[in-house]
């Protein structure tokens, strides 16, 4: 196939871009808005443009059969939610011209019933948005991913590690369910392999189901070997614990905002079909933290290939 990867340079585009490369034989080309300062892998093409700017990036979609949606505005200035809703609206309409097959998208775990976050809100809203093109979309939702490079665990790894004692606000002690960055470029191959996955939303998160407490207290431990004591209060609003991080991390507020505010949504796999196609063994959170770190070594006859029919007894 003909792979198109938006979001090339991010945390996991560029990561999804090296699988692609090594694992797979698909023709592979990337959209990055700086050509000239993206050093591609061999044999991978590039095109510049940016989503936001109609006329642009159109020409990178040329004679493409599938395009991976890797585009999040959030900690840019100005209003994230429109930019994504721009940026969505402009690609959806140019992957219809050019024909594409297939678009597949990585989004944001939580449940539509609840009160979703802005950052989950967007997320949602771009989904609908690229549905409403010709291309059949694949949606893999995800709570925080794990891995080197990830804004949201920079933000709890420095949390974790900066102060003994931390003032957080009661939704700490929501439920997630993390994922490490090695399973979501996994799970992304996968439905690149699988036509029957064109069209549908997954659902997809590591094997541990833990509250932010117990996330902060375990990667605390991890890298210092000794737990923060965290004391949740009721008056600390998701717009003053951006402050308050803003001053502990170097995230920051426009990013750290949103991040903090999604924490009120329970962020949980309750849909779990992609695991009947994908013979994956999921990786634990504290792994996931150790080789966020450098700590342990990711082992490549560790990882998952996207189950092919004789792999999975015929199905």
């Amino acid at each position: 196939m003909r792979v198109l990867v938006t979001g090339a340079t991010g945390f996991v585009g560029g990561r999804l871009v090296t699988a692609l490369h090594t694992k797979t034989t698909h023709d592979v080309t990337v959209l990055v808005r700086d050509a000239a300062s993206y050093e591609a892998p061999d044999d991978v093409a590039v095109v510049e443009g940016d989503v936001l700017e109609p006329g642009s990036f159109e020409d990178g979609l040329a004679d493409v059969d599938v395009a991976y949606y890797l585009i999040h505005a959030m900690g840019a200035s100005g209003d994230f939610a429109e930019r994504d809703r721009r940026g969505a609206r402009n690609f959806e309409r140019a992957a219809s011209d050019a024909g594409l097959e297939r678009v597949i998208y990585l989004s944001g775990l939580g449940s539509d019933g609840d009160s979703l976050s802005s950052h989950l809100a967007s997320r949602r809203e771009v989904e609908s948005i690229l549905r409403e093109g010709t291309a059949d979309v694949t949606v893999l939702r995800a709570a925080i991913i794990i891995g080197d490079g990830s804004a949201s665990f920079r933000l709890v790894r420095q949390l974790a590690t900066r102060l003994p004692v931390m003032i957080t606000p009661q939704w700490v002690d929501t439920d997630c369910q993390p994922i490490a960055i090695e399973d979501v470029v996994t799970y992304c191959l996968a439905v690149l392999e699988r036509p029957e996955t064109a069209g549908e939303t997954y659902e997809i998160g590591g094997p541990d189901v833990i509250t932010y407490r117990e996330m902060l207290l375990e990667t605390g431990e991890i890298i210092t070997g000794r737990r923060p004591l965290i004391l949740p209060v009721p008056v600390l609003s998701p717009r003053l614990s951006a402050h308050w991080v803003g001053l502990v991390t170097d995230v920051p507020n426009r990013l750290a905002y949103p991040l903090i505010d999604g924490v009120r949504n329970r962020v949980v796999v309750t849909d779990d079909r992609l695991e009947d196609l994908v013979d994956i063994e999921p990786t634990p959170y504290d792994v996931a933290v150790r080789r966020a770190l450098g700590l342990e070594a990711d082992s490549e006859s560790d990882r998952a290939e996207p189950a092919t029919p004789s792999d999975r007894g015929g199905e």
